[in-house]
């Protein structure tokens, strides 16, 4: 079971083209955004579709892979672990990110 920890699996589609960068170290790195889409059916009896986004970061070889064959729109499943982590802006503010940190990509459909 140990191996199951902090692990997340999601299935949505990229929001935009993605744009490989690299650290001042030469590291390659990409964050997309993948949207995952529920529906439910409120008192009023219509149906409601609520779109959420998840940011996802991928380093290295899996970042070159996304940006060769991901584009716009492409159904991913991203397994990966959750990170929180906080830092300041250059105004001096607090901010808390989350993401996920993709250990593998799957294609699923253009």
């Amino acid at each position: 079971m140990k191996n199951l920890r902090n692990r997340v699996q999601i299935i949505g589609n990229v929001g935009d083209n993605p744009t490989v960068n690299e650290t001042k170290s030469g590291i390659k790195y990409v964050k997309i955004s993948i949207a995952t889409n529920s529906v439910y059916i409120n008192k009023e009896g219509e149906k409601i579709k609520e779109t959420q986004w998840h940011p996802v970061l991928l380093w290295g070889k899996k970042a070159e892979f996304v940006g060769n064959y991901v584009v716009k729109g492409q159904e991913v499943c991203v397994e990966g672990n959750l990170n929180y982590r906080n830092y300041e802006d250059e105004n001096g503010s607090k901010k808390n990110v989350f993401e996920i940190i993709g250990n593998e990509i799957l294609l699923l459909r253009k």
